[in-house]
């Protein structure tokens, strides 16, 4: 293993952290939000002390990097940018138990949006947009940001590929260009592109800047953290419907965006995964409006209500405009098959992915035509190209630990004594990066009451369905930590 390099990588990732946290700092300051300014300013210092001693250690690293020092590293920096991203609320004390500030900030970073708060609206402003800004961070990745805007040296198939692939979503991950920065930076770059647009078509609607930016932020990284206790309920149709179209445009593969850009819009029109993704959006909405018929009052306010829950869930945005836990059984089954789908790979969205399920399914029509021709070479296309037998078999695994990590969350959860559905959509809402769930845990719920061992595990939860599984496996893994 190499520490040193892995320091050398911490250190700046942590120095990234204590920059971020500067404009909360300065909103406080703007404010005079004394405890806020307090909370900010302490962990600052203690960040910036923190990633000095990284930087010390690493500084002479060998510039030797590979697939498991890229796991490793890329799990324990999300864990300590958890732990001292949540040190404002802690210390400022507008979140007074260190496991609750932790829930909530490790929610803010994997993009989940689910949270301990029953009154969103008695925290500071400063408070308020760093924790809707830790979605924006980990929407992208933090250390895909890293290689956008500095470079450390060494071989790209050393240690940068190894890095986007532990950090980004999807069951394969390339270049959009030949160099590993400038594709970093194409993303980056079209990742704050459609966050200003979206920031300006809030605007427009008169919404307020600082619930503009917030929103925006939350939307980009389809996050869902709100700074009203009723959601996006009480913004005009024209928020919602802005925000409806935004949600589904951070849930496409951002390869897409890149294309466009590149004037090969047939490309993306062809593209199957994108396709599937759109269909599945317009066939879930006009069913949820079929089924709630007659709920509201008008066909244009239903048709409103079920694109916006649609576009949330599919995204894992977990934004609401209205408590779909008192729809009918059939418009909520069908949100929560959209919670585990997810959006596409290389979007921001959490989920099992829908280039996964697509995958799995012509997997399965082959192995059918197996039995059938067992002598026939068939092959899995996806695009027009054939899918390596590695990708396949990467897919299977990973649906197999993804079951094992919900049962087995499901189970210790259900210690809690809460009811079926409450304690197995929480651990669905949370592995999947989504947020709200059913009953306790619906939009008009939230997870306070949950014990601290429950939280702990619903935590861990949402850094395993970030991080996709693997790294997370591999840092807690004995043999990575084995001396030959």
């Amino acid at each position: 293993m190499n520490y040193r390099m892995m320091g050398k990588f911490i250190s700046r990732i942590l120095m990234l952290e204590g920059i971020f946290m500067l404009p909360a700092l300065c909103i406080s300051l703007f404010r005079q939000e004394r405890m806020a300014i307090q909370g900010f300013a302490y962990s600052i210092a203690l960040i910036l002390v923190l990633s000095l001693l990284f930087y010390f250690y690493g500084r002479k690293a060998e510039r030797k990097f590979y697939a498991k020092e890229g796991m490793v590293c890329v799990s324990a920096s999300w864990i300590l940018l958890s732990l001292l991203g949540c040190l404002p609320f802690y210390i400022s004390k507008e979140i007074p138990r260190f496991v609750d500030a932790l829930f909530e900030t490790v929610s803010g970073f994997t993009t989940t949006g689910a949270t301990i708060l029953p009154a969103v609206e008695d925290l500071s402003r400063g408070i308020l947009y760093w924790r809707s800004f830790s979605h924006w961070i980990g929407g992208m990745g933090v250390l895909v940001l890293l290689l956008a805007i500095t470079s450390v040296g060494g071989n790209e198939n050393g240690f940068t590929m190894h890095l986007l692939r532990a950090e980004s979503a999807g069951p394969d991950v390339g270049k959009l260009v030949p160099k590993m920065k400038t594709t970093a930076s194409i993303l980056y770059w079209i990742y704050i592109g459609l966050t200003v647009l979206n920031l300006v078509f809030l605007l427009l609607g008169g919404m307020p800047l600082f619930d503009a930016v917030c929103t925006a932020l939350g939307t980009a990284g389809t996050g869902g953290f709100g700074i009203k206790n009723d959601g996006l309920a009480g913004y005009s149709p024209y928020i919602q419907n802005v925000t409806t179209i935004f949600m589904l445009l951070f849930g496409v593969n951002f390869g897409c965006f890149y294309l466009v850009l590149m004037k090969r819009v047939k490309d993306v029109l062809r593209d199957e995964e994108l396709r599937m993704y759109l269909g599945i959006c317009a066939v879930a909405t006009v069913l949820i409006v079929w089924d709630l018929r007659g709920v509201y009052g008008s066909l244009g306010e239903t048709i409103r209500h079920a694109a916006f829950q649609v576009s949330s869930i599919i995204t894992t945005t977990g934004y609401a405009t209205a408590d779909f836990n008192l729809w009918p059984n059939f418009s909520k089954a069908i949100l929560m098959t959209l919670l585990v789908l997810g959006g596409c790979a290389g979007s921001t969205a959490g989920g099992f992915k829908l280039s996964r399920a697509m995958l799995l399914a012509k997997n399965a029509r082959r192995s059918v035509r197996r039995v059938v021709r067992p002598q026939k070479v068939q092959a899995v296309r996806c695009n027009g190209r054939a899918v390596s037998e590695k990708v396949l078999e990467n897919i299977n695994a990973y649906l197999a630990v993804y079951v094992l990590v919900i049962v087995i969350s499901f189970l210790l959860i259900s210690l809690d004594g809460f009811s079926y559905a409450t304690s197995f959509t929480s651990v669905l809402t949370c592995v999947n990066n989504v947020g709200p769930g059913l009953e306790m845990v619906g939009p008009a719920g939230n997870f306070s009451q949950f014990s601290v061992f429950s939280k702990l595990i619903l935590t861990l939860d949402m850094l395993v369905g970030r991080l996709e599984i693997f790294p997370m496996l591999i840092l807690f893994s004995r043999s990575t930590w084995r001396r030959k």
